[in-house]
């Protein structure tokens, strides 16, 4: 089910206003349930393969817990190979085998591997990770295994963050499944407004950016250089509000009832560099890799050469976790190749900017390394969204022709050459969207709204409500649009 729905807007308040009539020892069978019926409305068949990492990973936390030596490590191993194989199956398979084939057609050898007809379960990536996160936190120590087979499926299937997360660990949510409840006016007043937040940069901001980051992206040799930059700057934001939209939503949803799940985002493009970036933008899964992978290998414990390697092959699996595609393993390899670029140049780089007197001006200095972010980052996302590697090189290549067409159009006059006219009805819109953006997380920032709006007149705030509702109903795209994220 889709949170810019109809469905949505009737299954929610259902859901919540159930939950707190039911006797508490029902709510987790209730909440399960919803869940179930909430996941079946994409393909009902694949709540199967739901069922089945549950029931590996319930039987797997017991014994892990009940289990010394080596024996824990097995269990830990057969937990993680079933959880990977699912998604290995019904998401990288056809990719190993298409490429597979490429490299028989290329060097002229007999045969051809057969392809999966099957469609990716949504959302399978997200569960799966957070299913690994129990078994490895029982393994680890830090957590009891799970006896309450329904808490336990419910904390895999928790309807508002199945599909996109957060990706919960079992010591922040777990034990929120066994707490009774009350209606609490602060919990529903803040979650209805986080979800309001949420529409607003999916439904208008994301949804309206994307009817021009599609098409330009869709067809990048029908676009010119400004053209496809242009999109690649509205492409930036449009994931950011897509993503962080249903972030918003999902919280709120949980907050309504009680549930606090962790912050997802903290407006990433605020960065002044690609770590810090990477500490703001889908925080549960970069704290994920750092945890379970990072430290692993590691971490910055080994000599530097290592961490080089540590920090590049994190977010090449990164990449690959996103797809299975090789547009997402190089936008990994950028993002990893960015952090150890930093890394090495942060000496120089210091030194420079104390010698220009950057140092010294601190709006400055942070001002050009929140843009120099932002460009590194866009600069990636267009690996990101484009449909093939080949796509992604032409679409570089033209911005960088940007300068030429330019002076082309100084010099002629001819602002047809851009092939802008016809995408002018939404430039416009989409930077007075981009900018109202800006200025609420500025206002948001300044006078901490969530922790003060609450306090505000009560006319104000309705003030604001209504005018957010207004908004959405007469400036929100409604075709349906599935969130970005859903497909990972």
């Amino acid at each position: 089910m889709l949170f810019n729905s109809i469905d949505f807007l009737f299954f929610f308040p259902l859901v919540t206003i159930i939950y707190f009539l039911l006797p508490h020892k029902f709510r987790w069978f209730h909440l399960l349930v919803s869940s179930c019926l909430f996941y079946m409305y994409f393909i009902p068949v694949y709540i199967l393969i739901l069922f089945f990492t549950i029931i590996i990973d319930y039987i797997a936390g017991i014994l892990i817990e009940n289990a010394e030596g080596k024996k824990r490590k097995r269990l830990l191993i057969i937990s993680l190979v079933s959880n990977i194989g699912v998604l290995a199956v019904f998401k990288y398979y056809n990719f190993f085998i298409s490429n597979i084939n490429d490299l028989l057609h290329l060097t002229n050898t007999a045969g051809h591997l057969p392809l999966l007809s099957i469609l990716l379960p949504i959302g399978l990536s997200f569960h799966t990770f957070q299913a690994m996160s129990y078994t490895i936190e029982v393994y680890r120590g830090n957590q009891k295994a799970e006896r309450h087979f329904g808490i336990y499926s419910l904390y895999v299937m928790f309807y508002p963050q199945l599909v996109a997360g957060p990706i919960e660990r079992p010591q922040n949510i777990l034990h929120q499944f066994y707490e009774k409840h009350t209606v609490e006016y602060d919990n529903i007043a803040r979650g209805i407004r986080q979800m309001l937040w949420g529409f607003v940069k999916k439904v208008i901001i994301a949804d309206r950016l994307a009817l021009l980051t599609d098409p330009v992206f869709d067809h990048p040799h029908d676009a010119s250089g400004v053209g496809l930059a242009i999109a690649a700057i509205f492409f930036s934001f449009q994931i950011f509000c897509d993503f962080s939209g249903y972030s918003d939503i999902a919280i709120g949803a949980a907050r309504v009832m009680g549930f606090r799940l962790m912050t997802n985002f903290n407006m990433p493009y605020h960065s002044r560099s690609i770590s810090e970036f990477w500490k703001r933008w889908h925080i549960s899964l970069s704290t994920w890799f750092k945890d379970y992978l990072y430290i692993s290998l590691g971490g910055n414990r080994v000599s530097l050469p290592r961490v080089y390697f540590n920090l590049f092959f994190v977010f090449l699996v990164s990449g690959f976790w996103h797809g299975a595609n090789w547009t997402f393993i190089l936008w990994g390899a950028l993002h990893g190749f960015y952090l150890i670029f930093a890394l090495f140049t942060k000496d120089a780089r210091s030194k420079l900017t104390h010698k220009m007197g950057l140092s010294k001006v601190n709006w400055l200095d942070n001002t050009t390394n929140v843009l120099i972010t932002f460009c590194l980052a866009a600069f990636a996302w267009i690996f990101f969204r484009a449909n093939n590697i080949k796509d992604a090189f032409h679409i570089v290549k033209k911005i960088a022709a940007v300068p030429r067409e330019l002076l082309q159009v100084l010099h002629t006059g001819k602002m047809a050459s851009l092939k802008l006219p016809g995408l002018m009805n939404l430039i416009i819109p989409g930077f007075a969207l981009i900018l109202f953006l800006e200025l609420a997380h500025i206002v948001q920032v300044k006078y901490k709204l969530e922790h003060t709006f609450g306090k505000l007149p009560l006319l104000l705030r309705w003030a604001v409500y209504y005018t957010a509702l207004i908004a959405l109903v007469y400036l929100g795209v409604y075709e349906k649009k599935q969130f970005i994220y859903f497909q990972f």
